[in-house]
């Protein structure tokens, strides 16, 4: 008595249209592999790419008054004070370090290249390896990032914020 299927039983196995352990162990891993190697990344570009802005944004946009060097970023008053906002769309985190003052920073991480999700605590904070950048000046708070966040460029024209 034989175990293994004889050949007339394993065509029409595959005839049938059912899967073969084989298939159906590689097409797991494979599924293991791409997932792992997702979540292993060492940046989020795709999602900086599909990521659309807020509304609010967007309608402000709309309003640029015509001197701004481009479309609006957001109002002053988006920013709060000792804090800031993320804009993951433009790759840019605008802050408020003390009542009036206004800075721009890469929102990208210079440890591994992810966007940076939040301010708060008076830090640019990124999910990824948990470094921290000081809201004044993009200075490195916490690592294990190194280097600072380059500054960026912007104008405050009345309430608007451009980046330029």
């Amino acid at each position: 008595m034989s175990l293994s299927p004889s050949s007339s039983d394993s065509s029409s196995s595959s005839s049938s249209g059912s899967a073969s352990r084989r298939t159906v162990v590689v097409s797991a891993g494979a599924a293991g592999l791409a997932a792992a190697l997702a979540a292993c990344g060492g940046s989020d570009k795709k999602y900086q790419e599909t990521s659309s802005a807020p509304p609010s944004s967007q309608s402000a946009a709309a309003s640029a008054p015509a001197d701004a060097k481009g479309p609006v970023l957001a109002r002053t008053s988006d920013i709060p004070e000792g804090g800031g906002k993320v804009f993951k769309d433009k790759r840019v985190v605008v802050t408020q370090p003390a009542k009036g003052e206004f800075k721009a920073f890469s929102a990208v991480c210079t440890h591994e290249g992810c966007t940076v999700s939040a301010v708060t605590g008076g830090t640019i904070n990124c999910p990824c390896h948990g470094s921290k950048f000081a809201v004044a000046d993009g200075s490195v708070k916490h690592g294990p990032a190194q280097s600072p966040l380059p500054a960026k460029k912007i104008t405050v024209s009345g309430d608007s914020i451009t980046l330029d």
